[in-house]
């Protein structure tokens, strides 16, 4: 079995990341005034595939020299390749970055030796916008998201994975499985928002009670007609929830 990172480390890297991760699901001219909206606020950013694949890793090198960034690439490959691409990224200066657990033990076992103070990898177990009828039909033997959630966890954890992303409602046993891990919780909306294409939701004070070391949201923000005032309102909720 792989040797798991020491808790030491793993406490540091929760102690520096922001409390909420703006998703930058947008094109590159998009960004700077969203940034601009929020200067001065306790977020770092999350840049996923649609602005990595337009603007690319120039772009990510730029914004990590003043934000904290989340790359959310979701690596999924043997494990060579992924282990070159997450070489790649941890010289970024991001801060986090996703592979699929789905990707087994080989791939991940690697990983944990790339990680840093300021840069650790996250165990994506099942997509927030999946349910038992996406898992199903993929021919998913446990396709009870939260048994799924559970095994995919165990299989990251043994690996040395000691920082994963799930959602709100299966948070809660991944924390009190793994106290000292970091836990970025997408799929969490506030009070009164649309679910949009995620499935298994909660509200910011919901997710941080549960254990969530960091939330992700996106459209609640860059879609408001005041993406400060959004922002803060969820900032106030997790700091008094």
């Amino acid at each position: 079995m792989p040797t798991q990172q020491p808790q030491q480390q793993n406490d540091r890297s929760q102690s520096t990341l922001p409390p909420l991760f703006v998703a930058l699901d947008m094109g590159e001219p998009d960004v700077a005034p969203l940034m601009g909206d929020l200067a001065g606020l306790n977020v770092g950013y999350k840049v996923g595939m649609e602005l990595f694949y337009q603007s690319g890793a120039a772009l990510v090198r730029k914004l990590a020299k003043d934000h904290p960034i989340f790359l959310d690439l979701k690596l999924h490959d043997i494990p060579n390749t992924v282990q070159s691409a997450a070489a790649r990224i941890a010289d970024m200066g991001v801060r986090v970055t996703t592979v699929h657990a789905a990707g087994g033990e080989a791939m991940l076992a690697g990983l944990p030796a790339l990680e840093r103070d300021d840069f650790q990898f996250l165990a994506v177990t099942v997509l927030t916008s999946m349910n038992e009828h996406d898992l199903t039909g993929l021919g998913v033997l446990d396709a009870n998201p939260a048994q799924r959630v559970q095994r995919l966890f165990t299989l990251a954890r043994n690996s040395g994975i000691t920082g994963f992303i799930c959602s709100p409602l299966e948070v809660k046993s991944l924390h009190a499985a793994l106290p000292e891990g970091t836990f970025i919780t997408p799929g969490v909306r506030p009070a009164g928002a649309k679910a949009d294409d995620q499935n298994r939701v909660a509200t910011p004070a919901q997710a941080k009670r549960s254990g969530a070391t960091s939330l992700v949201i996106g459209r609640p923000i860059t879609r408001a007609s005041d993406p400060r005032a959004s922002t803060q309102t969820i900032l106030d909720e997790l700091a008094h929830g």
